[in-house]
């Protein structure tokens, strides 16, 4: 059988995956219990996370500030979830609980993980390496979580920007504390 493997990633509603400048912080401010409760329930679950170099170094960066008390639980779930870095610059040991790097192409890599993974696989962020898998087929689910904001002047990070084109098909949504929407797809690339 072949894991399933979701990009999850969060989003301002013009595409945008983080602010460059001012003071939006991670969920733009407009995190809530039900968000943060769900996200919570998600990470619960057994699971393998995948990511990039780049979003690795920015998660060792939250690992690096300590103080899991502070932390939204869901993330600290997430840290501590057995993790595979795709890269061709990190060595060992990393600075994680349970991570390996594998080096590799990020396409030849997740098809083997889909292989023979036990649980499901998951990338948070990991734009750029998610939007190859896409690509080359291998996201079985894409887990948009939206936020009510427009971020037209600080946006940094756009989603899908050179991405191929994709149909849609709906498999799941919800809306969060009254605002957020997480819009759950199996991507197909457009013929």
């Amino acid at each position: 059988m072949t894991a399933t493997y979701t990009f999850d990633v969060f989003s301002s509603l013009d595409g945008y995956g983080t602010a460059a400048a001012g003071d939006w912080g991670g969920y733009w401010g407009k995190q809530g219990p039900e968000l943060l409760e769900h996200r919570l329930s998600v990470y619960s679950a057994p699971q393998r996370m995948v990511l990039g170099a780049n979003t690795y170094r920015a998660f060792v960066e939250v690992l690096a500030a300590g103080a899991d008390e502070s932390r939204d639980a869901w993330v600290t779930r997430l840290l501590n979830l057995p993790a595979t870095v795709v890269s061709t610059t990190l060595t060992e040991p990393l600075d994680w609980p349970d991570a390996t790097v594998v080096r590799g192409d990020a396409v030849d890599v997740v098809a083997r993980l889909k292989e023979e993974s036990e649980v499901p696989l998951r990338s948070h962020g990991s734009l750029s390496m998610n939007r190859a898998l896409m690509a080359a087929g291998l996201v079985d689910r894409v887990q948009l979580t939206i936020f009510p904001v427009i971020t037209g002047l600080t946006g940094d990070s756009p989603l899908f920007r050179g991405a191929a084109d994709f149909d849609l098909e709906l498999l799941e949504s919800r809306t969060l504390d009254g605002d957020i929407q997480e819009l759950t797809y199996r991507p197909t690339l457009h013929a």
